[in-house]
């Protein structure tokens, strides 16, 4: 299921997971996606809570702990994966544009 359901992840979906590779809670994950991206992405909670819950369902992510309302979580080995596969397609699709402008 998540293979299909996120064969191309969002920017947002992108910045999220590589967030999670290092443990943190929706409040850190918000300010580490500002960081990585410099600032160009920025996730809100109700974008951010949705994509956890999605995540965590498709195992790519788990709760690592729970205090009151404040959740952890860290990406999962499928996660890790997918974020590989995602790269991967970024890439090629960098050098399919490079190669094309290229030839103009």
């Amino acid at each position: 299921m998540a293979r299909e359901q996120f064969q191309t992840l969002t920017e947002p979906m992108y910045y999220i997971l590589l967030a999670l590779t290092e443990e943190c809670c929706g409040v850190d994950i918000m300010e580490k996606v500002r960081d990585i991206s410099r600032g160009r992405v920025r996730v809100g909670p109700g974008t951010l809570y949705a994509m956890l819950s999605r995540f965590e369902e498709n195992d790519m992510i788990r709760k690592t702990a729970e205090e009151g309302r404040k959740k952890s979580y860290i990406i999962t080995e499928t996660g890790k994966q997918m974020l590989g596969e995602e790269q991967e397609r970024l890439k090629t699709m960098i050098r399919d544009g490079e190669e094309y402008w290229d030839g103009l």
